[in-house]
């Protein structure tokens, strides 16, 4: 197919209006249930349920359609383990003045500090890479778009696939997060780590710190004219 060739929109639907709100409703609902947590159960989750969440974030919009992501999807035991000690002597350094006392003041009602056990423990980590270079075909080697907006809304789209799936979720964003190219084995030149996500079942004493409860209103956050 031709780059200016276009087909019929034909799986489109149109739901009532009363139908409409009622599926919106319902979608608040869900992803009012969705929590970031720090302790996740070693219950074994489905590769094929991975997968298929992986798939959904694929459908994301990105610049020019050149879908500059690529997600590794890390089960191994002995990866899991290199990440976790990787991640945690830069969280050290953090915690120990990296990053300057504001940001430590705003993490301390999170309760967050460096140990991360749950990298370990996790049945999945998916390290989210954004791509410079690229196109729609894998050889394709074209200037990618948008890049950081398009990996960003993949990755938005996974978190809320991995939730209606019915598993919980937490982003991590150690930095310099370069040691995550080289443990997953990425092209250095032309991939930056975006983002790793673990995912799994919470543990029995899994918590959620009150000030992430805290959201703010629709005034707050939007306006409309």
């Amino acid at each position: 197919m031709q780059p200016h060739e276009h087909r019929p929109l034909t799986d489109f639907i149109e739901f009532p209006e009363t139908e409409m709100q009622a599926r919106a409703d319902e979608f608040l609902a869900t992803s009012k249930r969705r929590r970031s947590i720090r302790s996740f159960s070693d219950r074994p989750v489905a590769k094929e349920l991975i997968a298929t969440c992986i798939k959904a974030a694929g459908t994301a919009p990105s610049g020019a359609n050149h879908q500059p992501w690529h997600f590794v999807a890390i089960e191994s035991a002995q990866i899991k383990k290199q990440i976790r000690e990787q991640a945690e002597q830069l969280e050290r350094s953090f915690y120990e003045g990296r990053a300057g006392q504001e940001w430590l003041d705003a993490l301390k009602p999170l309760g967050t500090d460096s140990q991360k056990p749950y990298l370990e423990h996790a049945p999945w980590l998916i390290a989210v890479f954004s791509q410079k270079k690229g196109g729609i075909h894998s050889e394709d080697k074209g200037t990618n778009y948008y890049v950081h907006e398009s990996v960003g809304l993949a990755t938005g789209f996974l978190i809320q696939a991995l939730h209606r799936s019915g598993l919980a979720t937490l982003t991590h964003t150690p930095k310099p997060m370069s040691f995550l190219t080289d443990i997953c084995g990425r092209d250095r030149d032309n991939e930056r780590p975006y983002m790793l996500i673990i995912a799994g079942y919470p543990g029995e004493d899994a918590t959620i710190p009150e000030h992430a409860l805290q959201k703010k209103s629709l005034d707050e956050i939007a306006t409309f004219l």
